[in-house]
């Protein structure tokens, strides 16, 4: 099946569709709620649908750095077959794990920065997420003292903050 172009109506019919069926056979008590934008998360990221969950069963959707969250949100992007291109157009969150997880990397970013302008010495970020690593690199996009870069392979890609007069 080749890749699904965006179209707003279909795209949440579809996930409607797929997360019926997926909540339902997993036997998770959970709710969600489709919204159009981003919300609080909207200047960093500003996704055109937000998929917000409820439910008895929200701590093992939020257990181990919302894991089950974000396999679901990928499940759903590869289901659906939406192109690499608009994938930041759909966000899962869940009692605002997300909103509140770029507020931390924001400050992780801003912190970080300011180390290395200091020091002049690289900062590597731990292994994350194109998403998370996304919100590093916008965050410190103005910051005229340092660059970013994200370097490694697969699960172990990572940010790298650079002095902006010493790049790699």
């Amino acid at each position: 099946m080749p890749v699904q172009p965006w179209n707003l109506d279909k795209i949440i019919d579809d996930i409607d569709e797929f997360l019926d069926a997926v909540l339902d056979t997993a036997g998770l008590d959970l709710d969600y709620e489709i919204r159009e934008g981003g919300g609080d998360s909207a200047e960093l990221i500003s996704p055109d649908l937000t998929v917000d969950f409820s439910g008895d069963d929200l701590p093992q959707l939020l257990d181990r750095h919302a894991e089950l969250l974000l396999a679901l949100e990928h499940l759903t992007l590869e289901a659906l077959k939406i192109s690499h291109d608009d994938r930041y157009r759909l966000l899962f969150d869940a009692d605002d794990y997300r909103v509140a997880r770029i507020e931390e990397l924001r400050m992780s970013a801003e912190a970080a920065a300011e180390k290395v302008a200091k020091s002049g010495r690289p900062f590597h970020f731990q292994p994350m997420t194109s998403r998370e690593r996304r919100i590093l690199h916008l965050t410190l996009r103005d910051n005229k003292e340092v660059m970013t870069t994200s370097e490694g392979m697969a699960y172990g890609r990572h940010t790298v903050i650079y002095k902006a007069d010493k790049k790699p």
